[in-house]
């Protein structure tokens, strides 16, 4: 699913990865762990198409930078940091589900497992939500779009520890049929649910490491 060889960026003659090599499958369920700095959402910009970069990257066979738009159809992706969106949660809910041509119920329904009462807020402006509630949606969106890659950077971080519980349960139920990426500085939070471990640091993975259970 996805495959780095040499993958190297740098910022201002700054290297931000460093000859990264990686291989992830459908299946697997990797934790992607490190310091601020280490390279870790870089990583993941990268794998979203955002940024250039040195090296071979791939996901499922094709370039993230010229491929984008095919790439991104089948990626379910929480970023870190929710985007200022000022469409109401409805209507983003509508055009995530069209994109993807799946159902908004779903997405809806995911989010209501969560714990978030969505029709009080469906004519509200997404940006005027409280941090947890964006975190809610931004999960349900990722999770209803039936994606074979979820890429997650600290997904968990606004989250209630009701709605961590069920997040964790929604990503169990979908384990042995996507690939997982999931940023996190919280490693005890994520390591029951992964079987690999990957360490950054100065932009390099100085860990990689099979989880048994």
């Amino acid at each position: 699913m996805i495959h780095c060889e040499n993958l190297s960026k740098t910022f201002r003659r700054v290297p931000v990865l460093d000859g990264v090599n990686l291989s992830i499958h459908v299946g697997e369920r990797v934790a992607l762990i490190g310091s601020n700095g280490a390279g870790k959402t870089t990583l993941i910009r990268c794998l979203l198409g955002e940024y250039t970069h040195e090296g071979l990257l791939t996901i499922d066979g094709q370039t993230p930078r010229t491929h984008r738009t095919e790439i991104l159809s089948g990626i379910g992706f929480v970023p870190q940091h929710p985007p200022p969106l000022g469409m109401p949660v409805g209507q983003l809910i509508d055009f995530a589900a069209k994109l993807c041509g799946t159902d908004p119920a779903q997405m809806i329904a995911l989010a209501t497992r969560m714990g978030l009462d969505v029709a009080p807020v469906l004519q509200r402006p997404f940006v005027k939500l409280s941090g947890g509630m964006k975190q809610k949606i931004l999960i349900a969106i990722a999770l209803g779009r039936q994606a074979r890659l979820l890429i997650m950077d600290e997904p968990t971080a606004n989250l209630d520890p009701e709605a961590r519980e069920v997040f964790l349960a929604l990503l169990a139920e979908r384990a042995d049929s996507v690939a997982m990426l999931i940023s996190s500085h919280r490693l005890n939070e994520v390591s029951s649910l992964v079987d690999r471990v990957i360490e950054m640091d100065m932009g390099k993975i100085v860990l990689d490491k099979k989880v048994d259970h």
